[in-house]
Formats: structure tokens, sequence, C-alpha cells
């Protein structure tokens, strides 16, 4: 067994004040996001996982600003909903944002480092599929799905959430009104 004194150091996030920053500019803030809970529901069901999340990761929290199941599927007030944050220190999004690479976990407890993650017994989270949701060089957060038991998530997987990721930094440039060639015509509708 992992006991977490013998967890390693969850990484140091030395952008998160550069990506608060950004995040303001874009209109993204720490507050439940209809359209972002509707792609956490889409990415969950692609993938085939019970959980979804588009992950705000700030200086001293991560917010799930997109979640599956919503606050609304679990009939519970989005305002005050205590699964749309979480300590920095808990989950496996920072090591995504860190590394500002995808990352697939399949069974969480063939990695000592992840194994006695808090996560583990709290959640009871077995598998981790993320991507970075990267606007140009800057690192805005993570996009995730997590199961309770094992999940082979294939090189298929993780070529799949590393292309949502990408679709969803388009579309969040867009809705922010953003043009940089990459993103084409101004969308406002989010799907």
């Amino acid at each position: 067994m992992n006991r977490p004194a013998f967890r390693l150091v969850t990484p140091v996030d030395t952008e998160a004040p550069r990506r608060a920053a950004l995040l303001r500019e874009l209109g993204i803030r720490e507050e439940p996001d209809p359209e972002f809970d509707r792609f956490a529901r889409d990415l969950a069901h692609e993938l085939e996982a019970p959980f979804a999340m588009v992950n705000i990761i700030g200086p001293e929290r991560q917010y799930f600003a997109g979640l599956y199941p919503s606050s609304l599927d679990r009939g519970v007030d989005s305002a005050t909903d205590p699964l749309r944050t979480m300590a920095c220190d808990h989950g496996y999004c920072m090591y995504v944002v860190t590394r500002k690479n995808a990352m697939a976990l399949d069974e969480v407890m063939d990695y000592h480092l992840f194994a006695g993650n808090p996560v583990v017994e709290e959640i009871g989270v077995r598998a981790y599929l993320g991507a970075p949701l990267i606007d140009r060089t800057e690192t805005l957060g993570t996009i995730c799905v997590v199961d309770t038991k094992p999940h082979d998530w294939g090189l298929e997987g993780v070529a799949f959430i590393k292309s949502r990721a990408a679709d969803l930094v388009t579309r969040i440039r867009q809705r922010a009104g953003r043009h940089d060639g990459f993103g084409g015509p101004q969308d406002p509708a989010f799907p």
C-alpha cells in the first residue's frame, strides 16, 4: 500500500499568474460554464468514461468549469457544488499542466507516483486520461476523463483527447473573439 507520506510532491506551477491573467482576458472564470459542461459530457461519452472535466487551474485550486456528470445532472446547485473544486495536489492535471503534455494512466495503481494521490481513496479514481489546453504557448488548463476501474486508453485515446483539447482551445478563442489565423471565422455558437 502506498501511503501519502511516500507520494512525491506535486509539481510547482510557475505559470499560474500568467495563466490567471490570460483566462481573465479570454473571459473564463471560476464558475460553472454550461458550454464546458456539454463539452465534458461529449468527451465522457466519446471515450466511454463515467467522468470528464474541463479544468481551469489557478494558483490555489483547480476549478471544473466543465463537469460531467454536471451539477444539473446530479440535482446540485452549480454555484455551491463541492465537486467543482479540488486542491492542486489532488488528481493528475497538475502534471499535465506543468509538463504541457497529454498523460494516460490506464491503472493508477501501477505507478507509485500516482497511486498515493488522494483521489484514489477519496473518489475511487483508477484510470486517468488528460491533455493540456494550450493557447499558443500558454497552458489554460486541461481536459480529462477519469474512470473508477482500469481503462485501456490506447494510443488512439491519447491522440483523440489531444485533438479535442486543440478543438476546445480554438472554440475558446472564437468565443472570446480572438483571431490569429488558427480559429477561422468567428463562430458565436459553442456546440
